[in-house]
């Protein structure tokens, strides 16, 4: 079983906690912290990439991209923010608590697909952020992109990246919070700029598209959010129990959509004049064509910053999601193992692939579903467990009261694995088609929805998952009641 760290040990500048549950003594944090978080969380030029997408592929118009980046936002990181509510009860990661849900063998699946997805997340990332180091390198000097190149801007990218996540919570409280007064402040001066630059009437006069691929539009851009549920409660475990669900799930939706609602709307204004945008083998460079230097400079660095930080996150929590597959190492080493997979995958997409937009959509399409049918489960169990026993979730051995039979939760096991299939049964990328894809659910990209659903109905009407009787009186305490 890990050491517990010693008191404190969350406010110096290097996190050591690993799984283990945060005691009440160190959890200071606030809610209104979550609100950079999320801003930090989304602060990606991807995002202007898939509003033009609405606009190109989807045939929509201004008004029903408005309605989707503000519907997709709601939904997803609605989801993140329930979820997140299992951290400030329980004090330990999404993926830690997830034990007591699936047994201490049966979370190894989920968690395994779980970590391998988010390979997939920070290679797209770190791409984005090399491409962000081209642009600016070809605007300021005019060097142009060349294979020595990209492995050095994807070195540079990841090795900042690893730095960050690191550290640890405090590290990304603190650049979270000032990369969200700079990237906002930009980005205002990029709407002002675009205000006055936009031909308004090919904007307002383009024709509405079908309601069907508004419906879709909303399941691609909420699928970014999605992917971050499992993540939620590793933001949320150094809150204090008294610290309000309401509030929490209200900022973590405010934090993503004051970003996701502005910058889904600029690229798609962006894209009635530059039609070639969502379909470029470079999702940055398009920047620079669109605004001036002075502007797009520094716009680019700040969103480099980011796309930095997004990756930190995602690789924090993946640190987690390692050290409950059973790698016994630091959560700071755990995560150079995701960094070196971003490294080599971020390689071949950048050198080797021929359509970055549709891998990107193919991926966050397969990503949210690999997710769902863990949503649906986790998110039932919480809204009927009492509370979560802090040693019994390090305790991966037979005496652990989440061992269960054999290791394995069936319930849940049985509920995640059918809802999987379900998910994929209706999802359709550029290299998969499922059966149902065809579908009323599969042509509006709700494969992730039809998962969640799928998880939570199956798992709430099968018997209840009994533990294991808890050790005796005085010599195990729980680790956070879900009273809250």
């Amino acid at each position: 079983m890990p050491a517990e760290p010693a008191d404190g040990a969350a406010e110096t500048a290097i996190e050591t906690r690993g799984l283990e549950p945060v005691p009440d003594s160190e959890r200071s944090g606030r809610v209104r912290e979550l609100v950079p978080t999320w801003v930090a969380a989304n602060i990606s030029v991807l995002l202007l990439t898939m509003g033009a997408g609405l606009v190109i592929f989807n045939k929509l118009n201004i008004w029903q991209v408005l309605v989707v980046a503000v519907a997709a936002p709601v939904v997803s990181y609605g989801i993140v923010g329930l979820i997140s509510i299992a951290g400030k009860r329980g004090g330990a990661p999404g993926m830690a608590l997830s034990r007591a849900v699936f047994g201490q063998r049966g979370n190894l699946f989920p968690g395994a697909l779980i970590w391998v997805a988010r390979w997939g997340w920070e290679t797209i990332n770190a791409v984005s952020g090399a491409y962000a180091v081209l642009t600016v390198l070809d605007l300021l000097f005019g060097v142009r992109s060349s294979t020595p190149l990209i492995v050095v801007t994807l070195l540079f990218f990841v090795g900042c990246t690893f730095v960050v996540s690191g550290l640890g919570i405090n590290a990304l409280r603190v650049c979270s919070t000032w990369s969200t007064y700079l990237f906002g402040a930009f980005s205002l001066l990029v709407l002002g700029y675009l205000v006055f630059t936009t031909d308004w009437s090919a904007v307002f006069g383009k024709p509405a598209g079908s309601s069907a691929m508004m419906i879709a539009g909303i399941g691609t851009i909420a699928a970014g959010g999605i992917s971050w549920v499992p993540s939620g409660p590793d933001f949320t475990r150094y809150l204090p129990r008294t610290a309000s669900s309401k509030g929490m799930v209200g900022a973590t939706i405010g934090g993503a959509g004051v970003v996701v609602l502005p910058m889904v709307l600029m690229g798609a204004v962006m894209a009635v004049g530059t039609p070639d945008l969502a379909t470029a083998q470079d999702p940055v460079s398009f920047i620079g064509e669109l605004l001036p230097t002075w502007i797009a400079v520094p716009y680019l660095l700040i969103a480099l910053v980011g796309m930095l930080l997004i990756n930190s996150m995602s690789m924090y929590s993946a640190g987690f999601t390692a050290q409950t597959l059973g790698i016994k190492v630091p959560r700071a080493a755990a995560v150079s193992v995701n960094a070196v997979i971003s490294l080599v995958f971020g390689f071949l997409l950048m050198v080797v692939a021929t359509s970055f937009f549709g891998s990107f959509i193919s991926f966050l399409t397969l990503l949210a579903v690999a997710f769902s049918a863990w949503i649906g489960v986790f998110g039932v169990d919480m809204l009927r467990r009492t509370a979560y026993d802090g040693p019994a979730l390090l305790d991966t051995t037979r005496t652990s009261a989440y061992w269960y039979r054999g290791g394995f939760a069936w319930q849940a096991m049985t509920a995640w694995a059918l809802a999987l299939v379900v998910g994929l049964l209706f999802t359709k990328v550029d290299w998969f088609a499922g059966p149902l894809a065809s579908t009323w659910i599969g042509e509006n990209g709700l494969g992730w929805a039809a998962g969640i659903l799928t998880s939570a109905a199956l798992y709430a009407v099968l018997p209840r998952t009994a533990p294991a009787e808890p050790a005796a009186e005085g010599e195990r305490e729980p680790a956070g009641s879900l009273s809250n």
